[in-house]
């Protein structure tokens, strides 16, 4: 089945289900979506294990109970529907796929408890959701070339869920942003990879299809399907859709924590938690209470400060990291951003700062942004700074998005950090005279022609950083007097 029909069965489900009165907008039918898809793959997957085990000679007992398998009481036609049907879900189905527990580590019950105890029916008709199951039914998750066509159909639902406003786009950040970063890390099978606000999974996800053609024996497709990709998510839909996400890109058993990330006392990180490679893009423009605040030794209500604090932390000696940040922690001097700059500069090898164009999170943010590199090698000798270009001048605005072809003179570039129009190698004496001022135009010794004119909304939403910066810089000084 191609990309086309794998497109029209999705659109035909999103359709049935907009119908539904418990359904209000594209958050709640990708949520419905992924619960069911991933039983059809949960069932599929069961198939393909039976039919290894008896090929071996071997008995195979399913994992659920026969009534809950979906076969049972999806793949039958004539079988359950109206009421009756939402009642076996809502008061059955659910709470038995929610107290799963596996018996051994790697167990695929494990993934299905965590998706059932933070997922919600939402379909309140029986007669609806059975036309979506039976749309479901026409998918086959024992053809490979099948799933990996629905990972990209499924990342295109998650985008166009954060298009039509839901959760603010928190979720969703440009896969050529996602794709260039994981390849700017050089990631290698053996390496752990975290992400502590992993929000739908795109960074691992991407992280594992890089990865994947290394894995070429039975224990190396082992450590990386299985101790290779962790992260972190708070909210519970996005924990959900991670889990799927990352499923359908084949991961069998990712690691990922529901819980907030800041709540943990980064004093109390043990080496064994640590991990070689760090790919993010943490929330930023929050707030945290004091409680959290003192999980961290630079206490910051801005959750910017505490994501990087954490970050640092949890990677392992010579390990590298890559995050995004608003470009306000890179030019702001209040007492939490400069000494959280100088420890990372003086303690670890902040080697790269690329500056991103204005617009790359358009439409869910005109913040303007950069990317950070760095790693736990040795103390920051210099930085190489690199602004990336736009296309033929173009500017990036919610239907001219960034592309790969953005990034590819930059992966070209960053090894060998070459100065150029838009790079720039800076000493780190010279930043640390500057406060710590870690902004690439800051240094730009081509100085800039003229001024790039903007969206109005970007130019509020720049406004409403410095303004929400500036009262925290007012918290701060109050807190010293």
């Amino acid at each position: 089945m191609g990309k086309s029909d794998l497109d029209n069965i999705i659109k035909k489900c999103c359709d049935i289900l907009r119908t539904d009165d418990g359904i209000s907008g594209a958050v709640h039918y990708t949520e419905v979506l992924s619960w069911l898809l991933y039983l059809k793959f949960f069932d599929d997957k069961e198939k393909e294990r039976k039919d290894m085990m008896e090929i071996e000679g071997e008995k195979y007992t399913p994992l659920l109970a026969k009534k809950y398998q979906w076969g049972q009481w999806a793949q039958n036609k004539s079988g359950l529907t109206g009421k009756e049907l939402i009642g076996f879900i809502n008061d059955d189905l659910f709470p038995y796929l929610s107290s799963l527990k596996g018996q051994k580590e790697g167990d695929p019950r494990d993934i299905i408890a965590a998706i059932f105890s933070n997922s919600v029916n939402r379909v309140n008709s029986g007669y609806l959701l059975r036309d979506v199951i039976s749309e479901i039914q026409k998918i086959h998750f024992d053809i490979s070339d099948e799933i990996f066509t629905l990972s990209h159909v499924y990342e295109g639902l998650l985008k166009e869920m954060q298009e039509g406003g839901g959760n603010n786009g928190e979720f969703y950040t440009p896969r050529s942003l996602v794709r260039s970063m994981a390849k700017l890390l050089d990631l290698k099978i053996g390496e752990t990879v975290y992400d502590p606000a992993c929000g739908t999974g795109g960074f691992l996800a991407e992280a594992h299809h890089q990865m994947k053609d290394q894995a070429t024996t039975p224990d190396k497709r082992r450590i990386l399907n299985y101790k290779t990709f962790y992260g972190q998510e708070k909210t519970p839909l996005p924990f959900v859709l991670c889990l799927m996400n990352l499923t359908l890109h084949g991961l069998d058993y990712p690691r990922i924590v529901k819980g907030n990330t800041l709540g943990r006392d980064i004093r109390t990180i043990e080496d064994h938690e640590k991990h070689n490679v760090i790919l993010a893009n943490p929330p930023f423009g929050g707030k945290e209470q004091r409680m959290i605040q003192a999980n961290f030794p630079i206490e910051s209500n801005a959750t910017e400060i505490l994501f990087l604090q954490h970050i640092e932390k949890m990677l392992k000696v010579n390990g590298r990291a890559a995050v995004i940040i608003p470009e306000g922690v890179l030019f702001q001097t209040n007492a939490a951003y400069l000494n959280f700059k100088k420890k990372l500069l003086e303690e670890c090898n902040l080697h790269s700062v690329v500056s991103l164009p204005a617009g790359v999170f358009l439409p869910y943010s005109a913040v303007k942004t950069s990317v950070i590199f760095f790693d736990k090698t040795k103390r920051t000798k210099d930085v190489w700074f690199y602004e990336l270009p736009l296309l033929d001048d173009k500017k990036l605005t919610k239907k001219n998005g960034i592309t790969d072809k953005h990034f590819e003179e930059l992966l070209k570039a960053f090894k060998k950090r070459k100065e150029s129009e838009r790079s720039w190698l800076v000493p780190v004496e010279k930043i640390l005279e500057a406060q710590t001022n870690l902004s690439a135009s800051h240094y730009n010794p081509h100085g800039v022609e003229s001024e790039e004119l903007l969206e109005p909304e970007q130019y509020a939403e720049e406004i409403k950083v410095l303004l929400q910066e500036s009262l925290a810089n007012i918290e701060e000084l109050l807190k010293e007097v």
